[in-house]
């Protein structure tokens, strides 16, 4: 029997996530744009919720290619809020239209927002040694540090408990609990990612 994390057991969609995607080391920045919105559209639900409807939110946010999103046009916004397949918080949807802006400013400054991203962890990925779910912090100072950063730069639905959890699911952090058949797979990742 294969030994995960004990919080993806609650249906395939969720395992299947954990097992490919979460933990692994992204530096393309549309997929880090992408988790990004999906972030801050969580806030206050469960991941679970945003992961069902992830395609729908590929559908409606132009495969999260920044460039597009950031010319959503308030009739845009409007229409967004009437699709049953995303989440219709009207501040959510607004902030992926202004936080495309804001990246593509970081992109524009930095090169890339992944190389933006990734300088909050030296371009390295932090190993954690976790045992139990009890031990995941909601916020590390590496995340307050990007919290603040990127707040200051016109970014929202950036809080430090959002930004670990971006992280997390990015690969910045190793936090699949040592007994879980991904950690050794990820430990190995420990190569300088500038």
């Amino acid at each position: 029997m294969v030994k995960r994390c004990g919080w993806c057991e609650v249906d395939e969609l969720y395992r299947d996530y954990h097992d490919q995607e979460w933990g692994v080391p992204a530096q393309d920045d549309r997929l880090l744009f992408e988790f990004l919105i999906l972030e801050g559209a969580q806030a206050g639900l469960s991941w679970h919720t945003v992961l069902r409807k992830r395609e729908n939110y590929r559908a409606a946010f132009a495969q999260f290619d920044p460039v597009k999103v950031a010319r959503f046009t308030p009739a845009k916004v409007q229409s967004l809020l009437k699709d049953p397949g995303i989440i219709r918080n009207r501040l959510k949807v607004a902030s992926a239209v202004r936080n495309a802006k804001a990246f593509l400013e970081v992109q524009k400054e930095f090169g890339s927002f992944s190389r933006y991203q990734w300088q909050f962890v030296d371009g390295r990925v932090i190993q954690n040694r976790r045992r139990s779910l009890a031990e995941l912090p909601a916020r590390t100072p590496e995340s307050d540090r990007m919290s603040a950063d990127m707040k200051k730069r016109g970014f929202n639905f950036v809080g430090s408990t959002i930004l670990y959890a971006h992280m997390q699911a990015v690969g910045m952090v190793n936090d699949h609990l040592v007994s879980c058949f991904r950690y050794p797979e990820l430990a190995r990742k420990k190569n300088n990612l500038n």
